[in-house]
C-alpha cells in the first residue's frame, strides 16, 4: 500500500490516530487516563522541593510539577499547561510558558511578537503572511508563531485558525475563578492529527479502519521489543524503570560491514521506532561493534532524523562503554501502558 493514510478510529475504548506511509506505521497518536499535554488548569502552589528548585502544584488532576520556581509561595494561584506525560506514580510535568497551538497558529501570551517559521523561506510568501498576521492580531499584545503548515494555505483559513487561539488565549487568561480548576482540555487525537500530520494524505474515517489498512498488525509488533532493520538487522527496545535499552544486532549478516550497516539502518528508524511506542526519557542504545572513526557519521545520520521528529531529543554522548545515550521528552502515553 504505497503513499500516505492518516486513519482516524479507536482501539480498546480509546481515540487514536495513525499514520501509515507505504503501508508502514510512522506515527500513532492515542490518550490514555493521564492529563493531556496543552491542557490548562489554575492551580495553586503546594510545597516547594528546594534540592531541585521546583514547587509541587495542586490541580484537578492530582499534583503537579512546576521546575525553576522562585519567588513562589504555597498557597499562590498560578496558570500552568502540561507540556508532557508523567512516569507512573509521578507528578504532572507543567510549565507557566502557556501555548494556544492550532494547525496554522501558536498563540505565545507571554513572549511577543510575530514570527514565522524558518522553513517557509520564499519572501513573497513570508510578506503575505505577515499581513495575514498583523490583520488578525491586531488590538492584542500576544505574540504569534505561523507554523510551517501555513505555506500556501488559504489566507481566511490562516486568519480563522489565528483568531481561534487568540480567542482561546483571552478566555484563559480572563478568567477570574479563585479555585483550582481546567480551563482548557488539550487536543486529543484526532485533532492532533489534523495539527500536526500537514503533509498531503488520504484521511480514512470508517469505523475499522485501523483493521482495514493493518494498524492492529503494526501495533501488536509495536507493542513487543524486536523492531526489523531494513537490510536484515533488528533492535531490542526494552523499556525499565530507569531508561529505556536498545539493542542492535546484525541478524543473520557476518560481513566486516555488518555493524555500521545496522548502526546506520539504527540511526535513521530509531525516531519512528521510539515514537511509536510512546517512549521517552533517558535512551541508552547498545550498536553493534563499529570503528570508532564511523562515530560522527553515525551521529550525523540520527540528528538528521530527529530533525523531522515530533518530540524533542538531546543527543547525549558516547560513554566509556560505547554506548551512546540519548534524552527524550515524554510527550506521549507509552503504548505498553495503555493497550494491553
Amino acid at each position: 500500500m504505497k503513499g500516505r493514510t492518516i486513519v482516524l478510529d479507536h482501539i480498546e475504548g480509546h481515540e487514536a490516530a495513525a499514520l501509515m506511509v507505504d503501508g508502514k506505521l510512522e506515527d500513532f497518536l492515542i490518550d490514555g487516563d493521564a492529563p493531556v499535554p496543552g491542557t490548562v488548569y489554575r492551580a495553586r502552589a503546594d510545597r516547594p522541593v528546594k534540592g531541585q528548585g521546583g514547587m509541587f502544584l495542586n490541580t484537578p488532576d492530582g499534583a503537579a510539577f512546576l521546575r525553576q520556581v522562585k519567588g513562589m509561595a504555597p498557597g499562590q494561584q498560578l496558570l500552568v499547561q502540561v507540556t508532557g506525560y508523567a512516569e507512573p506514580g509521578k507528578a504532572i510535568p507543567v510549565t507557566q510558558k502557556l501555548l494556544f497551538k492550532s494547525r496554522y497558529a501558536i498563540v505565545t501570551p507571554e513572549a511577543p511578537g510575530l514570527n514565522i517559521s524558518r522553513s517557509i523561506r520564499d519572501e513573497d510568501e513570508r510578506d503575505r503572511l505577515l499581513e495575514v498576521a498583523h490583520l488578525a492580531m491586531e488590538g492584542t499584545d500576544y505574540g504569534l508563531i505561523l507554523r510551517s503548515a501555513c505555506a500556501g494555505a488559504d489566507a481566511d483559513e490562516v486568519a480563522e485558525d489565528i483568531a481561534a487561539m487568540a480567542a482561546l488565549a483571552d478566555q484563559v487568561l480572563n478568567d477570574h475563578g479563585t479555585e483550582v480548576e481546567t480551563l482548557a482540555e488539550g487536543d486529543g487525537p484526532h485533532i492532533r492529527a489534523w495539527r500536526d500530520w500537514v503533509e498531503p494524505a488520504e484521511v480514512e474515517r470508517t469505523p475499522g479502519g485501523f483493521e482495514t489498512h493493518g494498524v492492529l498488525d503494526a501495533l501488536d509488533q509495536a507493542k513487543g521489543i524486536r523492531e526489523p532493520l531494513p537490510g536484515g538487522g533488528f533492535l531490542y527496545i526494552e523499556p525499565t524503570r530507569a531508561l529505556v535499552a536498545v539493542d542492535v544486532n546484525t541478524g543473520t549478516d557476518t560481513s566486516l560491514a555488518a555493524g555500521l550497516k545496522a548502526n546506520m539502518a539504527c540511526a535513521k528508524d530509531l525516531p519512528r521506532a521510539l515514537r511509536v511506542r510512546g517512549l521517552g526519557g533517558q535512551i541508552v542504545l547498545d550498536l553493534a561493534p563499529m570503528p570508532k572513526k564511523d562515530r560522527r557519521a553515525f551521529e550525523t545520520t540520527l540528528r538528521a532524523a530527529l530533525r523531522a521528529d515530533s518530540e524533542e531529543t538531546v543527543l547525549v554522548g558516547w560513554t566509556n562503554l560505547g554506548h551512546f545515550e540519548l534524552q527524550r521528552k515524554r510527550g506521549r502515553p507509552t503504548l505498553r501502558e495503555i493497550l494491553r
